[in-house]
């Protein structure tokens, strides 16, 4: 029987087709390309019209991406009103109330070595942004840089378009709260981890990170607080990074494979081998294709809008139950806790249509919590009817 993914959490998606305007029988015909993941992003803090992000990712996938225009752990992380992005960031947040845990950002500058997110943001704008749910590209004024990012459900591949200049860079921020970050010249590569969380999280928690550069680096230093740490390859701190320098020509793109796990470093490079040696359209075509097997499950006519908010991260599951220190049903548990009041507001209702499958196991994980430490929770949201 063929694997049908659990939509997860990313944005709100508005699908807006006419019947005599849109041939929905066609071969070509590619529903994910009528969604905005953008729809949702106009929210703030005291007023939410969604309380979206534009995040980047498969369905049931287990990382997402998304571009950040707000502060190192802020809940509205990206908001359609700001100007500059700080950042892309790989995210595991629900919602903003909720906020986020595991994250870390690339961002690519120019001119002066610029690490810190306030001083490395960039002016963008929409006019100049493009977002798709399997795809991601924004220019970036500031630095001249154009960036791209496509994912698999584990991983990511990221697409730098550089001017000609002899300090071009990538940032690498690892977060504070406690990260590690190690450059390999030798490889290209950059491996670490980061702590950053909101609560409710095992006292060993990690998310190990691997990036894979496809040029070498001409300078490769680490940052700690708000210093490079000259002559280091590593540093373990509050906060931490790496800034990799490169000579680039007009147009030269630099490429970036990253992937991460929440169990060890290996496993973050057996997930990162979704790409293996893919390229950026490879990738960017699996993606799409990933999106469309599950959105022509239904078909839209006439004026119609549909909007689904999506819940959960599937492929977390998978993946804490491979921990080896007997908390699988504890770690599973909490972090589905977390989640329970956007799941059942949408992310139910929506599995129940295209994935009914996989829906049964993720409610019955939260009438499990709810039994054992909210009753009332159980009556409130009435999981047990659909369950």
């Amino acid at each position: 029987m063929k694997k049908v993914p659990l939509i997860v959490f990313l944005s709100v998606l508005l699908i807006s087709c006419r019947s005599k305007e849109v041939v929905t029988d066609s071969a070509s015909f590619s529903p994910v390309d009528y969604v905005n993941p953008l729809v949702g992003t106009l929210s703030k803090f005291t007023l939410s019209t969604g309380n979206t992000y534009p995040a980047i990712a498969l369905p049931w996938g287990m990382n997402f991406w998304t571009p950040q225009t707000g502060d190192m752990g802020y809940g509205w992380t990206y908001c359609y009103t700001d100007d500059k992005i700080k950042g892309f960031k790989q995210t595991h947040q629900p919602s903003p109330w909720i906020n986020d845990y595991g994250q870390f950002s690339l961002m690519p500058v120019t001119g002066a070595k610029k690490f810190l997110q306030n001083e490395r943001g960039s002016w963008f704008s929409h006019k100049a942004e493009t977002a798709r749910p399997y795809y991601y590209s924004v220019y970036l004024a500031d630095h001249d840089v154009k960036t791209e990012i496509t994912p698999t459900e584990r991983s990511a591949y990221f697409m730098f378009t550089f001017p000609e200049s002899e300090d071009s860079y990538i940032v690498v921020d690892a977060f504070d709260n406690g990260s590690f970050i190690q450059i390999d010249e030798e490889h290209y590569t950059i491996t670490g981890y980061t702590t950053k969380n909101s609560g409710g999280i095992p006292d060993n928690f990690r998310n190990y990170f691997v990036m894979k550069f496809d040029k070498p680096f001409v300078t490769a230093e680490v940052w700690s607080g708000d210093k490079i740490i000259e002559g280091k390859k590593e540093v373990k701190d509050n906060h931490v990074g790496a800034v990799l320098g490169f000579r680039t020509s007009k147009g030269e793109k630099i490429g970036v494979k990253v992937s991460s796990s929440f169990i060890n470093e290996e496993q973050a490079w057996l997930n990162l081998e979704e790409i293996g040696s893919k390229d950026f359209n490879e990738v960017k075509g699996a993606a799409r294709d990933a999106w469309n097997d599950v959105m022509k499950k239904v078909r839209v006519e006439n004026n119609i809008f549909i909007i689904a908010r999506k819940s959960t991260r599937g492929k977390l599951l998978d993946y804490y139950m491979q921990f080896p220190n007997g908390e699988e049903d504890y770690l599973c548990t909490k972090n589905y806790s977390k989640e329970c009041f956007e799941m059942c507001k949408a992310g139910i209702p929506i599995n129940q249509v295209l994935c009914s499958r996989r829906r049964n196991p993720a409610v019955m994980k939260l009438v499990n919590y709810l039994n054992f430490m909210m009753p009332y929770f159980v009556e409130y949201f009435e999981l047990k009817k659909v369950a």
